[in-house]
C-alpha cells in the first residue's frame, strides 16, 4: 500500500482537542478535499506542494513510527490534509499488534472503514469561516462507520460569532459527541511569529462567551502548539 506522506515527525506533544499534552508521533497525509480560508497546513493540502510530499509503502511509514518513538508504543495521529482520503487501515493494524494507539482528525467528508480501528476519531466539522460546505450525510456516515473507536469526539475551530452561532447548531444536531471549541489562528505564514496578546484575547472572548451565556457543553481549548512553537511548521 503506497502512501502519500507530508511528513512525519515527532514524538512532541498533540496541541489540541481531546488528548491536549498527549506524547504523540505525527504521520500527516498529503491531499485534502478541502481548501479552507485560513488552513494553516497548506503544504500538506495544496497539490502545488505535492512535488515536496513521499510516495511511501505502509512498512516504511511503520518503521519511521518506530524509529521516532524508539520502539516505545504510544499514540500516533493520522492528520493532514485529510487522511481520509487514503488507506490507512494497513498501518493501523500493524500497529496496533505492537501496542500502539492510533487517533485520527477529519473534518468528516469521506468515511472509511478503518475509522472502527482507531482509538480516537476527531471529527472537525469546518465552520463558515473556511469557506467550505458541510456535507452532513457524509458527517454521519462517518459517525456511523466509526462507531467502533474507543471515542469519538467532535473539534470545532471558531474564529468569530457567526462560527459560534454555528457551533451550537451542530452541538444540538450532534450533542452526545464531546465538543471541543478552540479560537482559531488567523496568521498561517510559519515564518511570521504569532501574535500570542492576540491569541489570548481570542480565547478569553471565546470562554467568556460560552460561559455568559451558560453553555456548559463545550470544552474550550487553546491551541497548545501555537502557543509554544508559534507558526513553525511540522509542530
Amino acid at each position: 500500500m503506497t502512501l502519500r506522506i507530508a511528513e512525519i515527525f515527532g514524538p512532541t506533544i498533540q496541541g489540541e482537542g481531546a488528548l491536549i499534552g498527549e506524547p504523540t508521533v505525527f504521520v500527516r497525509a498529503g491531499g485534502c478535499d478541502y481548501r479552507c480560508s485560513w488552513c494553516d497546513s497548506l503544504h500538506a493540502v495544496d497539490s502545488a506542494h505535492r512535488h515536496s510530499w513521499a510516495a511511501m509503502e505502509t512498512e516504511a511509514v511503520w518503521q519511521e513510527v518506530r524509529r521516532l518513538s524508539g520502539d516505545q508504543p504510544l499514540t500516533v495521529s493520522l492528520s493532514g490534509g485529510n487522511p481520509a482520503i487514503q488507506d490507512f487501515g494497513p498501518l493501523i493494524a500493524r500497529g496496533k499488534a505492537a501496542g500502539y494507539r492510533f487517533a485520527c482528525e477529519t473534518q468528516g467528508s469521506i468515511p472509511r472503514p478503518w475509522f472502527s480501528d482507531l482509538e480516537t476519531l476527531v471529527l472537525s466539522p469546518k465552520p463558515p469561516s473556511s469557506g467550505e460546505e458541510v456535507d452532513w450525510g457524509a458527517f454521519t456516515a462517518c459517525r456511523k462507520i466509526g462507531a467502533g473507536a474507543r471515542q469519538q469526539v467532535m473539534k470545532i475551530v471558531i474564529f468569530d460569532e457567526a462560527d459560534y452561532l454555528w457551533a451550537q447548531e451542530v452541538h444540538r444536531r450532534h450533542s452526545d459527541l464531546t465538543l471541543y471549541l478552540q479560537p482559531g489562528n488567523p496568521e498561517v505564514d510559519p515564518e511570521t511569529p504569532v501574535d500570542l496578546n492576540a491569541q489570548a484575547e481570542r480565547l478569553r472572548w471565546l470562554t467568556e462567551r460560552a460561559m455568559g451565556e451558560r453553555w456548559f457543553a463545550p470544552r474550550i481549548l487553546p491551541q497548545l502548539h501555537v502557543l509554544i512553537w508559534g507558526n513553525k511548521r511540522g509542530v
